[in-house]
């Protein structure tokens, strides 16, 4: 099955919930707008627009959300989920998961979806379970997932929409997944990122991480799992530079052994299928990225994959130009979706005013 991320935001993080009257509006006015454009461009359509963390915002904008606030992702994802519900068979889209213990539920959702559609759910679940790791433990950036939402056709195609906080700085973190474009889940997944900021992050799925990657996959199958927590004790006494992202203040190489010894007699073949089995977390893949650098030389990268401030860019060319195109390609998508929609004059010409703004804003 094909992959890519599409984009990373970053967010200020705002606590508690969006009001009733806002919510119930919002679910309304997603509902429409996701039965125009899948009328108009297909189910298809709509997940590659949600893939896009630029379009993503400018819906969340079109709602009446705040344009910026963390809970844009959490609140738009669970008006979309609620909008179509009962509606899911005559648009072709299905939408799982959500924040917090619910976004736990998303396997189980989509095993009752695929005997419900009677498609197989596996590569569904597959999709779910290894864009989360990916996000949680092959990229290291300080952010911890809280929100989990997969939406998908009957034919398979599908998208992630995922978020993760960093309480200290309290800003969100937003992943996208497109899974189209490419066949690797743990090599340069993604087309684009967008972030406030940057700054250290452990990154395996960085291309120039290939070789990290393979080593850590060896050590995991090949290393017997004494050996390994014997390295990891001797690597407890090193004084890292502080140029390292990943330091041995939280390794702790007794707690590692019992997921160690389970690598070790499951041989994964790659560092994907390392990667997938279950219990290997965070932790551990830091433990063997130290190994890889400190005992075999091979150092992963530490390139944090953010690379943009804006979805469309500043408008004093900061950190690069507006690209107009875009913008209006998404404003004026929006423009016929609210046109088509079965909403009051009132809502549409608020809708629609809150698009001019934004117009005027680039």
């Amino acid at each position: 099955m094909n992959s890519s991320r599409t984009g990373i935001a970053n967010l200020p993080l705002h606590y508690g919930k969006a009001p009733r009257w806002l919510f119930e509006r919002m679910v309304k006015l997603s509902r429409e707008i996701t039965i125009a454009i899948v009328a108009d461009f297909g189910a298809g359509e709509m997940l590659r627009r949600l893939s896009h963390p630029y379009w993503f915002q400018a819906l969340g904008c079109v709602l009446g959300f705040d344009w910026h606030s963390s809970g844009v992702t959490t609140t738009l994802c669970g008006a979309l989920k609620e909008g179509i519900k009962g509606l899911e068979r005559d648009l072709g889209l299905f939408v799982a998961g959500g924040k917090g213990a619910v976004s736990r539920k998303t396997p189980a959702e989509l095993e009752n979806w695929g005997e419900s559609l009677s498609i197989n759910p596996e590569p569904l679940v597959y999709a779910s379970r290894m864009s989360a790791k990916v996000d949680s433990a092959a990229v290291q950036d300080g952010y911890q997932l809280y929100h989990h939402t997969f939406l998908f056709t009957a034919d398979g195609s599908w998208t992630v929409i995922q978020q993760g906080m960093n309480e200290t700085t309290r800003y969100a973190r937003r992943y996208h997944w497109l899974g189209e474009t490419v066949t690797s889940y743990v090599n340069e997944p993604h087309s684009a990122i967008l972030s406030e900021a940057k700054g250290q992050a452990l990154n395996l799925v960085a291309g120039e991480s290939g070789p990290a990657r393979n080593t850590i996959a060896e050590i995991a199958a090949g290393q017997k799992p004494e050996s390994i927590v014997a390295d990891l004790k001797k690597l407890k006494t090193l004084s890292l530079p502080s140029r390292h992202y990943l330091t041995t203040d939280d390794l702790h190489p007794d707690s590692l052994s019992r997921i160690l010894v389970s690598t070790y007699e499951r041989q994964p073949g790659g560092f994907e299928e390392l990667l997938g089995l279950a219990g290997v977390g965070a932790k551990t893949i830091r433990a063997l990225s130290l190994l890889s650098e400190l005992v075999y030389g091979v150092a992963p990268s530490y390139r944090d994959p953010a690379r943009y401030s804006f979805a469309h860019g500043g408008k004093d060319g900061i950190p690069y130009p507006v690209d107009r195109e875009t913008y209006d390609r998404s404003i004026e998508l929006l423009r016929k979706a609210i046109g088509r929609a079965k909403l009051g004059i009132r809502e549409k010409d608020e809708a629609v005013g809150r698009l001019e703004r934004m117009r005027g804003e680039k």
